[in-house]
Formats: C-alpha cells, sequence, structure tokens
C-alpha cells in the first residue's frame, strides 16, 4: 500500500491562496490609496478654485458698491438740480414773480433815494425808503405809475427825519402789483 500524504500539497496550495490573496489585499490597499490620492487632488484643486473665485467676488463687490455709492451720489445732484428746475419754471410761469418785482423796482428807482423794506401780501406791496426830499420821493410814485407791473401806487405816510444832522424824508408806499 502506498500512502499518499495529501496534507503536505494542502498546505502548500494554501502557501499560494494566502500569498495570492496577500498580494490582492496589498494591490486593493494600494488601489484604494491611489483613488483617495486622486480625491485629495481633485478637492485641493477645487478649493484653489473657489478660493480664486471668492477673492474675485469680493473684489467685484467692493467695485459695486463704489458704484452704487456714486450713482446714489448721482441722484441726489438729480433731485437737487429738478427741485432748482422746478423753482425756476413756477418762477417763470408766474408773471409779477419777485425777481420781476424787484427788478422794476430797482430801475424805476431814483438815485436820490434808499428803500429800507418791501412787504408783500398777497396782491399787494409795502414799500418804505427814505429819499432826500419829497420831489425824490414824488418821481419814484411817477415812475411806479408809469410802469405796467405796479397799480394803484398810494403814498401812506411821508415824515421828515434827521440822520447825521440832514434832514430827510421818511416814506411809506403802498401798491398793488398787477399782471402783465
Amino acid at each position: 500500500m502506498i500512502k499518499i500524504n495529501l496534507l503536505l500539497a494542502r498546505k502548500e496550495k494554501r502557501k499560494v491562496g494566502i500569498k495570492k490573496e496577500l498580494i490582492s489585499l496589498i494591490a486593493a490597499v494600494v488601489f484604494l490609496f491611489l483613488i483617495l490620492g486622486a480625491f485629495h487632488w481633485k478637492i485641493y484643486q477645487n478649493r484653489e478654485e473657489t478660493a480664486a473665485l471668492i477673492s474675485k467676488t469680493k473684489n467685484e463687490i467692493a467695485h459695486f458698491k463704489s458704484l452704487t455709492t456714486e450713482v446714489n451720489r448721482a441722484k441726489e445732484d438729480q433731485r437737487v438740480l429738478q427741485e432748482k428746475l422746478n423753482v425756476i419754471n413756477a418762477l417763470r410761469k408766474e408773471k409779477a414773480s419777485p425777481a420781476r418785482v424787484l427788478d422794476e423796482i430797482s430801475v424805476e428807482r431814483p438815485d436820490k433815494l434808499q428803500l429800507e423794506s418791501l412787504k408783500k401780501e398777497g396782491g399787494k406791496l409795502g414799500i418804505e425808503g427814505i429819499a432826500l426830499d419829497d420831489e425824490t420821493v414824488a418821481n419814484f410814485m411817477t415812475n411806479l405809475r408809469k410802469s405796467k407791473l405796479f397799480k394803484n401806487v398810494d403814498l401812506i405816510v411821508s415824515e421828515q427825519s434827521e440822520q447825521s444832522r440832514i434832514k430827510l424824508k421818511k416814506f411809506t408806499l403802498s401798491c398793488e402789483i398787477g399782471l402783465m
């Protein structure tokens, strides 16, 4: 009878199987590390791109904030200019504007006459001033009556006053502002 020891063959097969398993395990671990390395590299690249994008976006935000400030400033300037235009247009529409009344009074005022105050109440205008004599006051009243802007020019008060030892005529006139 021949005895064959099969245990050794099994041991040999087992050693070869263990070696194959060990090589497969090492290959799987190396492959796993390669995959993990690739993911790590990809994540690192994405992080750098994201950081660059964040930096670019922050710069754009700062740029747009400065533009927003400029736009707000320009809007405020535009609003102020529009208000001024509205006032100018309102004065143009008003035929007897304050500027026109003052211009007419300054044109008609004689040299020897000084105005102290003007008071406008509705359509009436009160004029107070000082003149060198009665004739100057009369000339002023005549000039105002000739003007198309003033109507019913009346002398309310005329009294003599003294300033620096000079006798002057203090007067108050009343007139209506007419539309041209």
